[in-house]
């Protein structure tokens, strides 16, 4: 059987071009998915690896869609390989039928684990750099004024933690957390 496997990393994302590229093979089946390709537990991938038999074929767009890491991306490889199954990668005219197609695809995991691991080193000098310049960033801080106007609500024991969430505008979580804080 021929399968072919679409990812992207987010529910936004459109997985038309993917689908459009393996439509024009003859794929007896396609499993989509949209779930980051960092984890490696992923329900559709998990799915297709127990579809597969030997002689399979599995086509994808490229093999960022298989994986971002390079020891998933290796192991997946030699997953499928164990199994006598050839990976085709579209975007780098990869086959794991042939020497050159198995070498290159084990290069190319490594240069696609190098570009992740330089956006990830260029988005914490980034952070660095904002908060030399006094930028914090993350969520910012409940206001500590209707928290304790919570807390008094709750202690008053008049109003429900619904009602106490609609006047105050404070999360449920941030109202329990704060009561558990206060009895440590």
């Amino acid at each position: 059987m021929v399968f072919g496997y679409c990812r992207v990393s987010t529910e936004q994302q459109n997985l038309e071009r993917q689908l459009d590229l393996l439509r024009k093979y003859t794929c007896d089946e396609i499993l989509t998915e949209k779930m980051t390709g960092t984890k490696s537990d992923r329900p559709v991938l998990n799915l297709l690896k127990e579809k597969i038999r030997e002689g399979d074929i599995i086509i994808i767009e490229s093999l960022t869609r298989l994986g971002r890491s390079t020891k998933d991306l290796i192991e997946l490889v030699e997953y499928f390989n164990s199994k006598g199954v050839n990976l085709i990668s579209l975007k780098e005219h990869l086959d794991s039928t042939t020497a050159t197609g198995k070498a290159m695809i084990g290069m190319l995991s490594v240069m696609a684990q190098f570009e992740r691991d330089l956006i990830a080193e260029r988005t914490r000098e980034g952070l660095k750099s904002a908060r030399a310049r006094g930028r914090v960033g993350g969520r910012p801080k409940k206001d500590e004024k209707a928290i304790n106007k919570a807390i008094k609500l709750y202690d008053s024991q008049e109003y429900s933690i619904k009602e106490i969430v609609d006047m105050t505008s404070i999360s449920q979580a941030t109202l329990y957390r704060r009561i558990k804080e206060r009895k440590i």
